[in-house]
């Protein structure tokens, strides 16, 4: 789950009080009523342990509590209670209508106020004067707010491998990290996106996401483009991973890098690195003839996942790219 459209209302505030001062001993006290409580935010929370928003599938209105209005003796009403949305690192809020982004969650506690709730109403004691000395009204607290809210999860990785379907992404992520993701020889076989940590050396490690294959026209909408995309803005560098029985590598990069610049120009600016893949399918002459058919000014290494080929040398590619 990477998506969720949820319905938000913050608490109304309480409103104040118009009490005035009572006792045996001075029956006609001045005013001492107390504010109103605020009504209670809807709050984004950062928690680094969550990973999707399956958690927030099927809660579709999030209600914050109201505040409590105001009393005698200048006490004031409690506040509402606030309703905490927890959310995975790399989630994004966006305004349901304008699909404007109010905030992104990055760091692990870091907190956002979807809406703020209604604040509590002033009590009367606030309005006395020298010439109103019992002023009989208080504030009524502040409505409630309430929109729709979109939560979109964008991953954040250190590399994004990108590439056509049945690329050999996931088999590379599942050799050079403990992830599990699918793996079989049918188109979009991964459907939502896979984290791995990668071990280098001196105990040193950097984060690859396998994200969902892309094809020619993905950012028009083909074959979920759109959806599958957005998760590649979230990478520091970016891995192309083109298999070495393709017809046409150049074109293929091409192809690649046109849907990128057309859903994002931003995406142009990150690192790249080409990885060709299922070597171990050619032989030297033809790996040699492969070289004359490498796109120029981008660092290239020649892999293989299942014979383990090129796997260091890839890493190390990457580490010396990332860090530049």
């Amino acid at each position: 789950m990477d998506y969720v459209k949820i319905f938000c209302r913050s608490g109304k505030g309480g409103a104040g009080s118009a009490h005035f001062y009572r006792s045996r001993s001075n029956p006609r006290g001045g005013p001492d009523g107390g504010d109103g409580g605020r009504g209670g935010h809807i709050i984004l929370k950062g928690n680094a342990q969550l990973w999707t928003l399956l958690h927030l599938k099927y809660t579709k209105h999030v209600h914050a509590d109201d505040g409590e209005g105001g009393s005698r003796n200048h006490q004031q009403g409690a506040m509402g209670k606030d309703r905490v949305l927890e959310v995975p690192l790399g989630t994004v809020l966006r305004d349901a209508e304008t699909m404007e982004i109010e905030a992104e969650i990055t760091e692990h506690g870091q907190t956002h106020i979807v809406i703020a709730g209604g604040r509590g109403g002033l009590g009367n004691d606030h309005f006395k004067s020298p010439t109103n000395q019992a002023p009989t009204y208080a504030q009524p607290g502040e409505p409630r707010k309430e929109a729709w809210k979109i939560l979109e999860l964008k991953v954040l990785a250190d590399v994004g491998l990108v590439g056509f379907p049945n690329a050999g992404k996931s088999t590379l992520l599942s050799v050079v990290s403990a992830a599990k993701p699918e793996i079989a020889d049918y188109p979009f076989t991964t459907l939502v996106p896979n984290l791995g940590i990668v071990s280098y050396r001196d105990y040193q490690s950097f984060i690859m996401a396998d994200i969902p294959g892309i094809i020619e026209g993905a950012s028009e909408g083909k074959g979920l483009g759109l959806r599958f995309l957005r998760h590649i803005e979230r990478n520091s560098l970016l891995l192309f991973m083109i298999p070495c029985d393709t017809k046409d590598i150049k074109k293929e990069y091409k192809i690649l890098v046109n849907e990128l610049k057309k859903h994002n120009p931003e995406l142009m600016q990150k690192q790249r690195v080409l990885a060709i893949t299922k070597c171990d399918l050619a032989d030297d002459e033809l790996l040699k003839a492969f070289k004359k058919e490498i796109p120029k000014g981008v660092p290239t290494v020649f892999i293989s996942a299942v014979s383990g080929k090129g796997i260091q040398e890839l890493k190390d590619v990457i580490w010396k790219e990332m860090h530049e």
